[in-house]
């Protein structure tokens, strides 16, 4: 693995991390009704407003950021894949299934019972 690889690993999985924590960080969309009547919506840090603007782009941020990292982490795999294929190391290749002609097979059709030829 490469530095450069390491790296966005790296980063992959910090982002993942923090995604999940964001994600997990938010009110659901159901939490609104109770703060319109002014219950909780005092106690939030960031206002009665809530957090929803700074939230919500932070997370989407965040999950672009992710998709990114696993385009290129896939980008990278398929690369390591095709040097893999060039260096003669044998690669997995579908083969698709043949009729098998029961009178073809080794014996040239001839049965070994008795009186069955």
């Amino acid at each position: 693995m490469d530095l450069m690889e390491t790296l966005i690993v790296v980063l992959h999985v910090v982002i993942a991390v923090a995604l999940v924590g964001l994600v997990l960080i938010q009110q659901g969309k159901g939490a609104d009704a109770g703060a319109a009547f002014g219950g909780g919506a005092s106690q939030t840090v960031f206002g009665s407003q809530g957090s929803g603007s700074f939230l919500t782009r932070l997370t989407t941020f965040l999950a672009i950021a992710f998709f990114v990292t696993s385009f290129t982490l896939a980008i990278f795999a398929k690369q390591r894949a095709e040097v893999a294929g060039q260096a003669g190391i044998p690669m997995v290749q579908e083969s698709q299934p043949s009729a098998v002609d029961p009178a073809s097979e080794t014996d040239g059709g001839q049965s070994d019972l008795p009186g069955l030829e």
